[in-house]
């Protein structure tokens, strides 16, 4: 799967998403976010190679379920999954280079 590039306006079930198997990023975050925005670049391009991973790109916001069972509080949020397990989470990721490595963390779990 590729990266998606629109936050989901609804979102799935917290069971649904612990449900998953096989590796998965969930992002939180919003369209109106700067540094949402400006993360976008460095999400893409750690994205290359591992098309292999789920990517679920969820709007976020007060009330909003989901955010709040991951206990969100700064956006953009990647919580990168395994099996429905989180194994790692980067806030406002500043380079692509930290995207990756926690990437492979999930999409390369026998390098581990």
């Amino acid at each position: 799967m590729t990266m998606n590039i629109e936050y989901a306006k609804t979102a799935p079930a917290r069971a649904e998403i612990d449900a998953l198997s096989g590796p998965t990023v969930v992002e939180f975050g919003t369209d109106w976010c700067g540094f949402c925005r400006a993360a976008q670049p460095l999400i893409a391009q750690a994205f290359q190679g591992h098309g292999a991973v789920k990517h679920l790109k969820i709007e976020d916001g007060s009330g909003r379920p989901l955010g709040r069972s991951f206990r969100v509080k700064l956006w953009p949020t990647l919580v990168f999954m395994l099996d429905g397990q989180e194994v790692a989470r980067l806030v406002r990721p500043g380079d692509a280079t930290e995207i990756r490595d926690a990437l492979a963390l999930i999409d390369e779990p026998l390098a581990r």
